[in-house]
């Protein structure tokens, strides 16, 4: 299970750029509705109606068919992209309990400076380096559903202790 901070219209790209084994995304539908990016968007990607527990509670069989064909997972937990004054937004819990549910190892990334590149605030942004940090592995096998909420702080953490150590440097 992959997760990272979400900033930017670019973070799908540099996820697709820094991760070298093949992966899916879980995204919300309403991308599906976009001219041209919509139509490859719900050919490659598990689509969720946050608004629907029947859509959500479909998307773990989908993950689920996924994942035993070899792919990963990948999802921004904050659910979509903050305002712009947020630093990191509280995490949803779907993506550590499907981690949980299927004994899957959570992958946290922090995407330091996308926000800076290319943010979704016209006219803003602009070239320079796009760090990226790919974290150690946090373990599932042990885990129970009643550990999603502790898995999530904790992968929430490692993303905001490093966009922190990124701000200082």
């Amino acid at each position: 299970m992959l997760i990272a901070n979400h900033t930017s219209m670019v973070d799908i790209m540099l996820m697709l750029a820094v991760v070298k084994n093949p992966f899916v995304f879980v995204g919300k539908k309403e991308l599906a509705k976009l001219p041209l990016f919509g139509f490859f968007y719900k050919r490659t990607c598990i689509l969720v109606d946050r608004n629907s527990a029947k859509s959500r509670q479909a998307v773990f069989l989908r993950a689920q068919r996924r994942l035993k064909t070899g792919l990963s997972i990948c999802i921004f937990p904050e659910g979509g992209v903050p305002e712009e004054h947020v630093f990191l937004d509280v995490f949803k819990d779907g993506a550590f309990r499907l981690a949980i549910n299927h004994k899957i190892p959570v992958v946290p990334l922090t995407f330091a400076d996308n926000k800076k590149r290319f943010s979704y605030t016209f006219f803003s942004g602009g070239p320079g380096k796009m760090r990226v940090k790919i974290h150690k592995f946090l373990l599932t096998d042990t885990l129970y559903v009643k550990d999603t909420k502790d898995l999530n702080n904790k992968a929430r953490s490692i993303i905001l202790n490093q966009l922190k150590a990124f701000e200082i440097n």
